[in-house]
């Protein structure tokens, strides 16, 4: 069994965090992560009200063991904060943006705080915030993420935040990475892409099954995706998703894709209910190598801990 800070703030079996992914992480993965031993986060995404009060009220009949919610912090208000600590969730996890004005209202309901970061400054600012945990997001993770790489970014951020908790994500989706993440000084991972392939993840099956054939040079970070849906992401946030006939098309000719937009709207919103992800986005991060099969979200949270165990005892045998 390993235990760190992040078992020992939650009480977990297992030092593993579901990523709170958009669209894919609702009350049913969340409770299962949960019930697992790990930690299961709703992926309350850009605060959709009626999204948010059926999953998490599924997440809160599901499971009795701590559970938490995540939001992109400059696509919510006020209003969705107070929606989902109404719910009485263990963790709220903040994540692009400055997380001190919500923090403050998470903090004082009680509610562990959770920041996720992509570079220094950010990592100062959650901390700043009060974070009882802060997330090091490398840019192999799938879906939105800044420039830094994993495995600097994470000690990086260890030594600047220290003493407060650190956790490694973007590009772990078995044992060997998580740890790898201990032993970079975190105290867990966050694995976001590995659970899209999981029975209890919404989305299409067909989606998980292009993430099951699917090899890491086949992802790429683009801003397309969020054009053509009418996000306005900040600078610098691009998010990674598996190549597509709707990239090949527009990579690289952005400006021309915000002209056709009344058109290609159209089109992809129609892609969407038809499932042709030869046009939509599936999100996905560099660690599509590692999985090969849709499984049972509890299968996943104990073989990759018990993977970990067992690459980290390896690991100690080699000293002499």
């Amino acid at each position: 069994m390993i235990q760190t800070g992040l078992t020992d703030l939650f009480n977990l079996r297992h030092p593993i965090v579901l990523a709170p992914m958009a669209g894919v992480a609702g009350g049913q993965l969340a409770a299962a992560v949960s019930n697992a031993g790990g930690l299961g986060l709703v992926g309350g995404g850009y605060g959709d009200a009626a999204w948010l009060r059926k999953e998490l009220f599924s997440t809160r009949e599901n499971t009795s063991r701590p559970w938490g919610v995540g939001l992109i912090t400059w696509a919510v208000n006020q209003r969705v904060i107070d929606l989902v600590l109404s719910y009485q969730p263990d963790a709220v996890m903040l994540s692009f943006g400055d997380p001190r004005p919500y923090g403050a209202f998470v903090k004082a309901a009680g509610c562990r705080l959770i920041c996720q970061v992509q570079d220094l400054n950010e990592a100062r600012l959650a901390q700043q915030a009060g974070a009882d945990l802060i997330v090091a997001q490398g840019t192999e993770a799938g879906g939105h993420g800044g420039t830094r790489a994993t495995l600097p970014l994470v000690p990086a951020v260890v030594d600047a935040v220290a003493p407060t908790p650190v956790l490694a994500a973007g590009g772990i989706a078995d044992g060997r990475g998580l740890a790898a993440a201990l032993a970079l000084g975190a105290h867990g991972a966050l694995i976001g892409t590995r659970f899209y392939a999981s029975t209890e993840a919404q989305g299409r099956p067909s989606a998980k099954q292009r993430i099951v054939a699917a090899h890491g040079n086949e992802t790429l970070r683009t801003p397309v995706f969020d054009i053509v849906r009418g996000y306005g992401w900040p600078q610098g946030y691009y998010g990674r998703a598996l190549h597509n006939a709707f990239v090949t098309r527009w990579s690289g000719r952005e400006e021309e894709l915000m002209q056709a937009l009344p058109a290609e709207r159209t089109a992809y919103h129609e892609a969407m209910g038809d499932g042709n992800f030869d046009t939509t986005v599936v999100w996905a991060g560099e660690a599509v190598d590692l999985i090969h099969s849709v499984e049972d979200a509890a299968a996943l949270v104990e073989r990759i801990s018990l993977e970990a165990e067992a690459r980290l005892r390896a690991s100690a045998a080699l000293l002499r």
